[in-house]
């Protein structure tokens, strides 16, 4: 090959070269321009518990239901379905619906971008039979469901509205803190951080923090286990330490006063009724309303006295 022919091959080489960084580049960066979104400040008092972030405007007509297609994957069974308006849901059928539907509520109220959805305490889906508390999440045409996010790499790492977030997670017991859970949603200008599945919350965290075995004793949707169980297990001088045996155990340490003193404060505005009316919505017995509401209000109580303490206390 002549000197010619090696330098065109050469500088055609560099061009596809150059070419394959760009298209990579935009692949990566077709969220250019969007507003990563976790957390806003909402008027917390005027927030409707019951509804949920959807409200009224979004509540689904089940009067004639649509079987689309079952989805696949994760420990409940779900449908695909639209409902008589023409709106498209998945439909939750298991342990996880109700808790759930208290934690959205929950997480909504205090400014957390959260999916939209509602209970249904009974559904039939054509050709799949009748259902009892059935959790219907929306997709709505004007959201664009794309990629996982991570824990540990978001754009609000270090952020007290992080660091909130992961405090909630062991408020609700939460203890299926895996990324596979969690959802970036584009909406407009935004790009919401939600963590899409709330399910295994209001029971119990495994029942210590050895790897694996933290499995053993966990729970899901079992109001008498939650409210057995206790947040805040001491503070030092600099952090506030909490109970969680849980995935992603090893990221639950570094909570500060501040930390603590800012989700409490948000928290704290929230009215009995409202704490209530998270757990009506969720279909809950009267008992375990009452019960859900009273474990829930004390593990606040818990975080707030926390925030304060700055005395070292046995862990």
């Amino acid at each position: 090959m002549n000197r010619n022919k090696v330098v065109l091959a050469r500088s055609v080489a560099a061009v596809l070269f150059a070419l394959s960084i760009a298209i990579t580049g935009l692949a990566q960066n077709n969220s250019v321009g969007l507003r990563p979104l976790l957390w806003q400040d909402v008027d917390i008092r005027k927030q409707d518990t019951y509804l949920g972030p959807g409200g009224a405007a979004m509540r689904p007509d089940v009067s004639r239901v649509t079987f689309i297609k079952e989805e696949k994957g994760g420990h409940s069974k779900k449908f695909r379905i639209k409902d008589a308006d023409g709106n498209v849901w998945v439909a939750k059928v298991s342990d996880e619906a109700q808790s759930e539907t208290a934690s959205v509520r929950l997480l909504s109220a205090i400014g957390y971008v959260t999916e939209v959805n509602y209970l249904v305490p009974r559904l039939t889906i054509p050709g799949k039979g009748t259902f009892t508390n059935v959790r219907l999440e929306a997709r709505p045409e004007n959201q664009k469901r794309g990629d996982e996010w991570k824990w540990g790499k978001t754009p609000f790492e270090g952020t007290r509205e992080m660091k909130g977030l992961m405090l909630m997670m062991a408020m609700i017991n939460n203890w299926d803190m895996k990324s596979a859970n969690n959802v970036i949603i584009k909406e407009g200008d935004t790009e919401k951080y939600v963590i899409s599945d709330l399910g295994v919350s209001f029971g119990k965290t495994g029942s210590n923090p050895l790897p694996l075995f933290w499995r053993i004793g966990r729970s899901r949707n079992k109001p008498n286990d939650y409210a057995k169980t206790r947040l805040v297990s001491g503070t030092s001088r600099e952090h506030v330490h909490v109970v969680y045996n849980g995935k992603n155990r090893s990221r639950m340490h570094d909570f500060t006063h501040e930390d603590a003193a800012w989700l409490a404060g948000l928290l704290m505005r929230l009215s009995d009724k409202q704490i209530r009316d998270m757990f009506r919505a969720a279909n809950y017995s009267n008992a375990d309303v009452n019960l859900l509401t009273r474990a829930l209000k004390t593990r606040i109580v818990q975080l707030d006295a926390a925030s304060r303490d700055k005395k070292i206390r046995n862990r």
